[in-house]
């Protein structure tokens, strides 16, 4: 199974606003206020709090909070402290506190830093102040005071009662706060008020979680800040463009160098509106410059505020830039550069969009990324022209358009769908591209989210016609995807589910399906799609290797481990849909060690046809004891229990699927079946992510679980040379992996998938790319097998299963 967060849910908070003018040239159209706007603070507030430093995950070694001026003289904190309380106070507890000194300069910010956590390699700027409180990361109350004395009370109430507290900020679940509490804080991220310091006295309107971007009181910051001159508040009739662009913004490497800082009056060209999920709109510059590493739109982010302006507006934008990691830092994603906490000014309606730029299959390069060896390619300057990632980086809010582009990746239940833009590049038979190794990541593949409209119902072969355009994003699930504000119409590329063919009287047919977290709270319709699938489509196989059926009430975690309900439900529907009775053998797990869905349970189950194939049943297999392979006879092998898991408290299973083991007999002749559920992907370093080549730490462990299972078999052969081996299942992995080169080692098995022709090795499809997963193995006795993959799922917007299964026949 594989799961994943749509582009558009990003879970953060924030409010924007819109200053609209009551004057302007002659001709021009100006906007009439659409909602109100609280008036910016005088002079000092709370600008920024962050928690989480030194954290795991963070890059800052310290916890700060920093002050904001909006007043246009220095604010003199002498005798003035800021004050933290934890988020839940009780009767005892207290607030600690950090005297200040010096002042605030007029637009500018002043600094102080707190305790210094475990991790993080990246130091503030000097700070104006110093403290030692260690604040928490994702809940608290930070109070600026008119006085150095300890505040005493413990409720909003209280505080907004007292008259030496000038500002509040409560964030998380804070009691004490502002209206609600803000949001976003983390390890990773801070909560900030926007460029205008905008005070409406509610914490969650006024601060947006992002990076982090500390500034001191002489305009040093974080990571690239720039010049360090604070930046003027911008005045609310004042038209005149600021000094930076968009493309001053978004600069010539993945992280803007204007980060952390606020910036004033940027001018641009509404091109997107987000109004759903994670809420903002897009600008784009209409007088761009000649750099093409530079790119000339950004995301400006408005969180849970409707954006207040539409796609044509001409706008001037001020907020803060910040870079926003889908996902988290820790993810190994890119980051986006936003404008966050913004306030925008209309200066006309209706104006003209600056062109798309055409993607066609000759525009972007077919090296996918730069490789900094055990590095992150963040701080590499962009080379567009030799590389695909940096020149979709190189357009980050930009807009570009396709033309007609074959489906790649089936329309989803987010209404995404990936196409490519290279229809020569590893094309299956079937329409999708084909991956066929970690140098070949398919350039071409791009993902299409429209913004509006009618869900997409797009299969893969199919043909998105007509123009698609929109502005390029960055986001969790597959990287840069073409946020559609005009999309084309599916036409029908005509594949058809495979149909295998049936096995002869004296052909064994073993099979393998993931059936994608069975379980009886399932609707009816889901087990008789799974049923007709192994009835028809694969022609009732003699033997089926179950993966991700999940106990007798699914998700539900109350220590149920039993399967009987769900195997019963499938059986049944299997005879309803024409198929034989089958039996099942499988051993429960122990409770909540096998991985998965929390609760589920999942694990390998044997179907058999008991009319064609017999189980040798041998007591003593259980969730803890590992089966052997035992001597029997002069030169024949047996296993000491059938079922048997296959070494269970090896470190190689923890917290995933141990394989299990039977021994059956057809036509007198003994077959061993190892069904198998490697480890998932998660944790991967991401294709589309910052480290280059990516980190692939999750095959360490199926690594173990293949040499686990290479092993085993070894010792089969080891007591029969001519033993039937078929090892099958979801192996999570590539054939050109370490796993499968350390399951087939030393010739015990043969990994069937690669007897296809190269355009025809898959099993699964993400990301756009047609990949193998799933594997059927045999031992060198089981001669000339006869193999197929049996596409019915994975290419299909309407799919049982996220796999397709795969069945051979022996004899």
């Amino acid at each position: 199974m594989s799961a994943h967060i749509p582009l558009s849910l990003r879970g953060r908070g924030a409010k924007a606003g819109l200053i609209a003018l009551p004057l302007g040239l002659a001709g021009s159209l100006i906007v009439l206020p659409l909602t109100a706007q609280a008036a910016p603070s005088p002079d000092v507030v709370i600008s920024e709090v962050y928690g989480g430093g030194g954290n795991s995950g963070a890059s800052l070694t310290h916890d700060f909070v920093e002050l904001g001026n909006a007043g246009s003289a220095p604010f003199d904190l002498n005798g003035w402290s800021v004050q933290y309380l934890s988020g839940s106070p009780s009767a005892g507890s207290k607030w600690q506190v950090t005297p200040l000194t010096g002042a605030v300069p007029a637009g500018g910010g002043y600094l102080v830093q707190e305790a210094k956590g475990a991790a993080g390699d990246t130091a503030l700027p000097a700070p104006d102040a110093t403290g030692t409180i260690p604040m928490s990361a994702t809940s608290g109350t930070v109070a600026l005071v008119g006085s150095t004395t300890a505040l005493t009370c413990l409720t909003a109430a209280d505080c907004a009662a007292d008259a030496t507290v000038k500002d509040l900020a409560g964030f998380g679940t804070a009691v004490v706060r502002e209206g609600s509490p803000a949001t976003g804080a983390s390890n990773t991220a801070s909560v900030a008020r926007g460029a205008a310091l905008t005070d409406t006295d509610d914490n969650s309107a006024d601060f947006t979680g992002g990076t982090p971007s500390p500034r001191n009181s002489a305009g040093d910051g974080g990571s690239g800040s720039g010049s360090g001159d604070p930046t003027p508040t911008p005045s609310p009739t004042d038209t005149t463009p600021g000094s930076l662009r968009i493309h001053d913004i978004q600069g010539t490497t993945r992280i803007s160098p204007q980060n952390g800082r606020s910036v004033t009056h940027v001018p641009g060209v509404v091109t997107g509106v987000r109004g759903t999920g994670s809420k903002g709109y897009w600008i784009q510059d209409p007088a761009p410059d000649q750099n093409p590493a530079t790119s000339e739109g950004v995301f400006v982010y408005t969180g849970s505020a409707t954006p207040p302006v539409k796609v044509g507006d001409s706008v001037l934008v001020s907020g803060k830039v910040s870079e926003y990691y889908p996902g988290g830092r820790s993810s190994g994603a890119q980051s986006v550069t936003e404008l966050t906490g913004p306030s925008a000014i209309v200066l006309a309606t209706g104006a003209g969009l600056p062109a798309a730029e055409a993607v066609d299959a000759g525009t972007v390069p077919e090296t996918y990324a730069p490789e900094v060896p055990g590095g992150n390619i963040e701080p590499e300057q962009l080379a567009p022209a030799a590389y695909a990632l940096d020149w979709l980086e190189s357009r980050e809010g930009m807009l570009v358009r396709i033309g007609d582009s074959r489906v790649v990746g089936a329309s989803n239940a987010y209404n995404e769908t990936w196409i490519t833009t290279k229809p020569a590049e590893n094309p299956t038979p079937r329409g999708g591209t084909v991956y066929q190794g970690y140098d070949q990541p398919n350039s071409g593949r791009l993902l299409v989210a429209p913004l509006a409209g009618d869900p997409l119902h797009a299969d893969v072969g199919d043909t998105l016609a007509g123009t698609t355009a929109g502005p390029v994003d960055y986001g969790t699930h597959g990287g840069y995807s073409l946020q559609a504000t005009q999309v084309g119409t599916v036409k029908d590329g005509g594949i058809e589910p495979d149909v295998a063919a049936k096995g002869k009287p004296n052909e064994l047919s073993v099979a393998t399906y993931n059936v994608e977290n069975l379980d009886p709270t399932d609707p009816q319709s889901k087990f008789d799609r799974l049923a007709e699938g192994v009835v028809k489509n694969l022609a009732a196989p003699d033997i089926v290797s179950l993966e991700e059926i999940q106990d007798d009430n699914g998700a539900k975690d109350d220590g149920t481990v039993s399967a009987g309900r769900t195997m019963a439900r499938f059986i049944e529907a299997v005879e309803k849909a024409g198929g034989p009775t089958y039996a099942w053998r499988s051993i429960d797990p122990v409770d909540g060690q096998d991985g998965g869905e929390p609760g589920g349970n999942i694990r390998n189950v044997f179907l058999f046809n008991p009319e064609r194939v017999s189980f040798v049943d041998r007591p003593g297999g259980d969730s803890t004891t590992g089966v052997q392979a035992v001597g029997d006879g002069k030169k024949g092998v047996r296993l000491s229990t059938s079922p048997g898991r296959i070494d269970p408290a090896s470190d190689a299973w923890k917290s995933s699927r141990k394989p299990l083991a039977g021994e059956f007999v057809f036509r007198g002749k003994q077959v061993f079946v190892i069904g198998n559920h490697f480890n998932s992907k998660g944790g991967d370093q991401p294709v589309h992510g910052v480290v280059q080549p990516p980190v692939l730490g999750s095959e360490t462990q199926r690594t173990a679980q293949a040499q686990e299972v290479n092993t085993f078999v070894r010792s089969i052969l080891a007591k029969d040379r001519k033993a039937r081996v078929v090892v099958l299942g979801d192996l999570n992995d590539y054939q050109f992996s370490e796993p499968l080169a350390t399951l087939t080692s030393g010739g015990v098995l043969k990994d069937l998938i690669n007897t296809l022709p190269a355009d025809e090795r898959y099993s699964y499809v993400y990301d756009g790319n047609s990949q193998t997963l799933d594997h059927i193995l045999v031992s060198p006795a089981v001669k000339r097998p006869d193999y197929e993959v049996v596409h019915i799922n994975a290419e299909f917007a309407d799919q049982s299963s996220d796999h397709d299964p795969q069945v051979v026949r022996i004899k």
